[in-house]
């Protein structure tokens, strides 16, 4: 994964792989995201992206896809 800002999510109630690639294809429409990474037994989302990104805008992704982000 390469890009120019990486950011680290951690997100509640992923159960398996249909979950992480809801998780995934909201992400990624998100303007900006040049990557996703998700760890399903962790819950960890790496999104990599050309610069800074709108925190809400993420979040708002997971939760279009039926998931939250973890207070951090």
């Amino acid at each position: 994964m390469s890009a120019n800002t990486v950011t680290v999510y951690e997100v509640d109630g992923m159960t398996c792989g249909h979950c992480v690639s809801s998780v995934d294809t909201e992400v990624r429409g998100v303007p900006g995201v040049t990557d996703v990474d998700i760890d399903l037994p962790t819950g960890r989302l790496t999104v990599a992206s050309e610069g800074p990104l709108d925190d809400a805008r993420i979040r708002a992704a997971v939760e279009e896809a039926g998931y939250a982000v973890k207070a951090s």
